[in-house]
């Protein structure tokens, strides 16, 4: 029996909810084999104190049928579980080099408009003096280098880290910088996984105040590999107002509870559209993302109108949180969000 052949074994064991196993995440810290007894250590983050018992059932279940096994010992440490959401206090938690703060851009599914929400967003904190830092972690469908204008390739310095790109301020990491336009993105779970940590471990942050992650959409194992990888302060999840998004949204929401990151708030995205008029209309449902936040009992941190110069300026690479406030009401929408973000730090 060896350490390596504990290891494999344990590769059997799922993290509750995901398909990926506890080894490739890292969670196993050490193994031990000695004579007539296996020690396990693991280290989890979570708020969910079924997860860790799940895990130490699912453990025992496989190490004590091996042969030769004697007393296996799992021992499991839940860290870093904060009381409530928020950004206060936080500052060097993210461990990642140059950064003091994560704010991850999450959606419970696709098309509800969350890589817009993070591109304005990161604009906006900029707006306020902040430095700010985007790193496009969807893989699979990379959209900042379109929105911020960016066809350039990013260079690697001595250390062999990537050097992020930087448009309107703002350092920006994607892995639309190191494809052709219609090249796709076709990898594996265990590749887009080390493609995920390489994008938060060896990218050179300079300096920044936040760090916005654009997560992929969905709950799934790229999202529990960023928040395994690094400390996130905290997740914004992105909704339109319609039902089949809230459902969603919920599921996120509570993913990302049993993971232990602090629920920063929901945001209504394409909350409405305005005529020339001034009259709206209510596309998708009128307020459900307000009745959602109250129901999650998180706040609601902003309604982001729908409006054709968003995507129009999105398209083009010049983000709306560009305009000044006084010339959009969208572009007004994301800089009182940035506010509200900030505020937290107080």
């Amino acid at each position: 029996m060896t350490p390596d052949l504990i290891r494999d074994a344990l590769r059997q064991v799922r993290y509750p909810g995901f398909s990926r196993d506890i080894v490739s995440f890292g969670l196993v810290k050490e193994v031990k084999c000695e004579p007539g007894m296996i020690t396990v250590r693991i280290e989890v983050q979570t708020r969910d104190p079924k997860v860790p018992e799940q895990i130490f059932r699912d453990c025992h279940a496989i190490l004590d049928v091996l042969p030769d096994a004697g007393t296996v010992k799992v021992d499991i440490e839940v860290k870093d579980a904060p009381a409530a959401a928020g950004l206060a206090g936080t500052v060097g938690k993210s461990s990642i080099p140059g950064v003091k703060r994560i704010i991850a851009v999450a959606s419970g599914k696709g098309g509800v408009g969350k890589s817009t929400i993070a591109a304005n967003l990161a604009v906006a904190l900029a707006a306020t003096g902040a430095k700010v830092g985007l790193c496009d972690c969807d893989l699979y469908g990379p959209s900042m280098a379109q929105m911020f204008g960016v066809n350039e390739r990013p260079m690697a310095n001595d250390q062999d880290e990537i050097i992020p790109l930087e448009a309107y301020g703002i350092q920006l990491m994607s892995m639309g910088f190191l494809l052709e336009d219609r090249s796709p993105v076709i990898v594996r779970g265990p590749m887009a996984t080390r493609y995920t940590q390489q994008f938060l471990r060896q990218v050179a942050w300079q300096d920044l105040d936040y760090l916005v992650l654009d997560l992929p959409p969905g709950t799934g194992d790229i999202q529990l590999t960023i928040v395994q990888t690094v400390s996130v302060d905290g997740v914004v999840i992105v909704t339109t107002p319609q039902e089949v998004a809230l459902i969603d949204a919920r599921k996120a929401v509570s993913m990302f509870a049993k993971v232990n990151v602090p629920i920063l708030g929901l945001i209504e995205n394409m909350a409405w559209f305005e005529c020339d008029a001034g009259k709206r209309y209510y596309l998708f449902g009128e307020a459900g993302g307000v009745r959602e936040a109250e129901i999650l009992n998180v706040p609601l941190l902003g309604r982001i109108p729908i409006d054709i110069a968003t995507r129009e300026r999105g398209d083009s690479g010049k983000p709306i949180a560009l305009l000044p406030p006084e010339q959009s009401k969208v572009s007004a929408a994301f800089h009182d969000l940035a506010d509200r973000l900030r505020a937290l730090d107080s």
